[in-house]
């Protein structure tokens, strides 16, 4: 464990918190101390819930580590239970209670609760979030999964989706209407939506859907080796991993493939010459391992970006990560550090960044459009609208995500590039509004150079710019732009702003040059051109 500012997971009793606020009937009782209670807020104010987690905390306080902290353990689940009534309960401890030692399962367990008592023993000091969730629904399922014989209608059971997932509530709805095209009807959906009683009946369907592996993995293989219920090892997010996942369910159930494919709309954008702006911009893709490796799919074979970074922050998924980056002729980034992840996209100089909440600051700090492909995220990515990622809906919701930040972010650009025209100045008024044209009054701050004079450069003895130069090699650490050449430099279109710098930068650093004027800039283009 270490401080820092950010987090991509949090400890892994965070992780069981999901996967109890999913469920219904389902309490979760954890030792812990008064300050380990801020997770409530992620899900009532970051996701938007209606109602608080079902956990009660033991909120032990200093004082009371002097004194019997296993009898505030005991007495907080009774009076849960005698408060929740609910149908079964999960015990653990916090990252802070850990360190006392009081065995929660072991005083759960002494206790007759007259429900079942599921502990979690989830190491906070070597796991994190993504662990919590899958141990915590895995040893659930083994808890509480009894024999039962198949359903007579071909069924399957959605596993996988949490609170606090992206987009998990609708991705459920998708899914549930790419299985009913083909005649196979869901038996239980969970974590989410289900209770204790529910998850006794898994073992009713024929198969079962993964939808998230960083949540169920472990549970779908315990299904499978226990009661012979085979999963799904393709995720559906993406026009072409959509079409395998039916295939495969296909496969496993021996039914035809049956589809409809007419709510899908981005087939015909990527016939239409529009979409070759999008050919070979460069992308950066940074989440959790599932939604990684289904955006760097859409990304290179449905949008025509060039995968230019791959990575992950969820180490369990390190594996399948780094053996998919090879097959992209790129090495993985594999870390839980966002400054790592940071100089990384600073090096790489990306047209765009796939990512979490995290990159999206990272995107905003270095002018780089970015869209959010995966949690964490913050509220404005838990929408009241639908919005899946998985199926054919969501391959148009992808598609208006992704698209939007390239398109308004060049919009925005020229906005930005015409600003100082004589013409086109801020005060100017919207001319599609049939405003009369507003001259610039006298003192305001000048055109450019470069329009005062007719397109002529500005002056090579301009004065030195304010804006900090954001160096990323050292080498060029002691060289400074001219203001002239910094706003010529913002001319240039925001998806290859970051290369003209360096360009220029290293251009100037051959030639022995302390300062970059308009005319370096363009004596380095030159050069580069060649």
């Amino acid at each position: 464990m270490k401080l820092t500012l950010w987090t991509y997971e949090g400890p892994p009793h965070v992780g069981a918190m999901r996967v109890a606020t999913g469920m219904r009937g389902l309490h979760y009782v954890l030792h812990a101390p008064q300050g380990d209670t801020y997770a409530d807020l992620l899900f009532t104010m970051i996701e938007r819930r209606d109602h608080r987690p079902p956990v009660t905390y033991t909120t032990f306080q200093a004082r009371d580590l002097g004194g019997d902290t296993a009898t505030l353990f005991k007495t907080a689940c009774a009076d849960a239970v005698a408060r929740f009534n609910p149908e079964a309960l999960i015990v653990g401890a916090s990252c802070t209670a850990e360190l006392i030692q009081d065995d929660p399962a072991g005083l759960a367990g002494s206790m007759d609760l007259g429900i079942p008592v599921i502990p979690l023993d989830l190491p906070s000091y070597q796991r994190k979030e993504g662990f919590g969730t899958d141990e915590t629904f895995l040893q659930i399922v083994r808890h509480l999964a009894k024999p039962c014989a198949r359903s007579e209608k071909i069924t399957a059971n959605l596993i996988g989706p949490t609170a606090l997932g992206f987009r998990h509530r609708d991705d459920i709805t998708e899914v549930t209407r790419l299985l009913a095209d083909m005649g196979i009807g869901v038996n239980v959906v969970a974590p989410m939506t289900a209770r204790p009683s529910d998850i006794a009946r898994l073992p009713a369907a024929h198969f079962n859907v993964l939808m998230y592996p960083e949540h169920a993995e472990s549970a779908a293989r315990w299904l499978e080796r226990e009661y012979k219920q085979p999963f799904t090892k393709t995720v559906p997010i993406g026009v072409g991993a959509t079409r395998d996942f039916l295939a495969e369910v296909g496969t496993l159930t021996g039914l035809p493939v049956k589809s409809d494919t007419s709510r899908l709309r981005l087939p015909w954008w990527t016939r239409s010459v529009d979409s070759t702006y999008l050919t070979g911009k460069r992308v950066f893709i940074f989440g959790d391992g599932t939604h990684v490796a289904a955006a760097a799919r859409i990304a290179r074979d449905e949008m025509g970006f060039d995968v230019a970074g791959i990575g992950c922050f969820n180490r369990e998924m390190a594996r399948p990560i780094r053996t998919l980056a090879k097959d992209y002729g790129i090495e993985a980034l594999i870390t839980d550090d966002y400054l790592e992840v940071e100089a990384a996209i600073s090096a790489l100089q990306p047209e765009m960044i796939l990512g979490t909440q995290m990159e999206r600051h990272i995107g905003k700090r270095l002018g780089i459009p970015c869209a959010v492909i995966s949690a964490p995220v913050h509220v404005q990515d838990f929408p009241a609208r639908y919005s899946p990622q998985m199926g054919w809906e969501g391959a148009n919701v992808i598609f208006d995500t992704w698209i939007h930040p390239l398109v308004m972010g060049l919009e925005e650009h020229l906005l930005h590039m015409f600003r100082d025209d004589f013409e086109f100045h801020d005060e100017a008024g919207a001319s599609h509004h049939g405003a009369a044209h507003k001259p610039r009054e006298q003192g305001a701050e000048a055109a450019p150079a470069a329009a005062d004079a007719a397109g002529s450069m500005p002056a090579p003895d301009a004065p030195l710019s304010e804006v900090a130069n954001d160096h990323t090699d050292p080498q060029t650490a002691d060289i400074l732009w001219l203001s002239d050449a910094e706003k010529e430099l913002k001319k240039i279109p925001f998806f290859v702003r970051g290369k003209a710098r360096r360009n220029t930068e290293k251009f100037a650093f051959e030639k022995g040059l302390t300062r970059i004027s308009v005319d370096t800039l363009y004596e380095a283009k030159a050069h580069y051109a060649r």
